[in-house]
């Protein structure tokens, strides 16, 4: 079986981290064992633990999407169509017969109906919310991508953080640290900071109030 899963779907700031897990059936218990869940609900320390565990004992593949290939990738499908190509890509990596999805869209039958085209392998498909939380293999899958996003966060900010002298935050729309973040980046360099996804409705929103803020 596989699990796949994505961290850093709605930041404005950094890459999209899509993961997956192989593991035969019958070693299953050992993710259980392990007390694997939704990488949300583990505090830090345990996630790279956990992560650390995973990465020793089960095949897995990890996509890093910059956040350039995201705005390119999005001018021509929505943000739906194109995780679930990531997630194919992932999936096309090595066979399984079954794949457990966390589904991102809203409808998990449509979701699940886009990445079954793009499989290259006769297989049966589960698509489900939550699953990150009710399967073992998705869960370990979550904690491989939120760790790696992680990761690459704390690269990002330790580069522009160097150059602005303030944090950057988490890098998501509703923190106000990374708003604060991105305004004074652009008072002090005119434009928008690296590793921005420029597509993104708060940037677009943040990018007109900075140049209103110029005309009066």
């Amino acid at each position: 079986m596989c699990g796949i899963d994505e961290a850093g779907r709605g930041p404005v700031i950094g890459p999209m981290v899509v993961a997956g897990v192989w593991l035969e059936e019958k070693d299953e218990w050992k993710l259980l064992e392990a007390k694997v869940r939704d990488s949300k609900k583990l505090i830090k320390q345990r996630r790279e633990r956990l992560a650390e565990y995973i990465r020793e004992n089960f095949y897995h593949e990890i996509i890093v999407v910059k956040p350039e290939d995201i705005d390119v990738l999005r001018r021509t499908m929505t943000m739906n169509k194109f995780e679930a190509y990531v997630f194919a890509k992932i999936a096309n990596k090595k066979r399984a017969d079954v794949y457990y999805i966390d589904a991102a869209s809203n409808n998990e039958e449509e979701f699940k109906k886009i990445i079954s085209s793009l499989v290259e392998y006769d297989c049966h498909i589960v698509c489900e919310h939550g699953a990150d939380d009710k399967y073992a293999v998705v869960s370990a899958a979550s904690i491989i991508a939120k760790v790696e996003r992680d990761r690459q966060i704390e690269k990002i900010a330790q580069e522009l953080e160097a150059k602005l002298g303030m944090p950057l935050g988490s890098g998501y729309p509703s923190d106000e640290r990374t708003i604060n973040f991105i305004k004074e980046w652009i008072k002090k360099f005119g434009e928008l900071p690296p590793y921005i996804r420029k597509s993104w409705k708060t940037v677009k929103n943040i990018e007109n109030e900075m140049k209103q803020g110029k005309l009066f």
